[in-house]
């Protein structure tokens, strides 16, 4: 599989977007700021949008890393909640 690139877009709401650059599909991540918000960062909301969705990647990643792939001891009803949300 060849690798992808991303793009991070500004899109015509005002919220901020992950994207692949090569598929018009949804946003992989969408990121919406509130008018309050918008105004204590005084026009840095780009660079703030940028930080988040930098420091979600390397999350991901971390949480990817520290996943035993090879743990057996998930059944798929224990991944299950006992209980559904309304």
């Amino acid at each position: 599989m060849s690798p992808s690139f991303f793009e991070i877009v500004q899109l015509g709401n005002g919220d901020y977007a992950l994207r692949r650059i090569d598929d018009d599909s949804a946003p992989l991540v969408r990121i919406s700021f509130s008018d309050e918000a918008r105004e204590m960062m005084d026009d840095r909301d780009m660079s703030v949008a940028k930080a988040m969705i930098a420091a979600g990647i390397e999350a991901a990643g971390n949480i990817a890393h520290d996943i035993d792939w090879e743990d057996d001891e998930l059944d798929a009803s224990d991944a299950q909640p006992a209980y559904t949300l309304h």
